[in-house]
């Protein structure tokens, strides 16, 4: 199974000015844990996760005024939608993160987290019946 079968082609894009709370109210209304920066000043995107939220947070800072900009990830994997879900999965394990950034052409086509990934394994290999080993435990 490719990327283009499990990636959201709906993305939240972000302004790198919002502060902090405004970045996870609209993750929250969406339903997802990251959120791709646009910076026009910028040679490319950012993203910035729940992760990065709650690093702030932890930290003791203001999520009314930390911003977008002093948290995201700039250092990005791009993932093309031709990758197997196996390949996006080990980039994702071997660079400690949970999103990727799909992009098609140099065009921002999609994202892909960890739980698509998971989602698209289970409902292809998901049966009704146990194992015979695991059945008998």
């Amino acid at each position: 199974m490719q990327v283009r079968h499990g990636m959201s082609g709906v993305v939240l894009t972000v302004n790198p000015g919002l502060t902090l709370r405004t970045a996870a109210c609209l993750m929250a209304e969406r339903n997802v844990g990251a959120a791709v920066v646009i910076d026009p000043e910028q040679p490319g995107p950012g993203i910035v996760t729940e992760r990065d939220v709650l690093q702030s947070i932890a930290a003791g800072q203001d999520p009314d005024s930390e911003t977008v900009c002093d948290h995201l990830s700039s250092r990005l994997t791009f993932a093309s939608p031709d990758w197997s879900l196996e390949r996006a999965a080990e980039a994702m394990v071997a660079g400690g993160f949970r999103h990727l950034v799909v992009v098609d052409g140099g065009e921002l086509t999609g994202i892909l987290s960890m739980r698509d990934i998971v989602r698209c394994w289970v409902s292809e290999y998901a049966t009704s019946e146990l194992p015979n080993d695991l059945a008998a435990r």
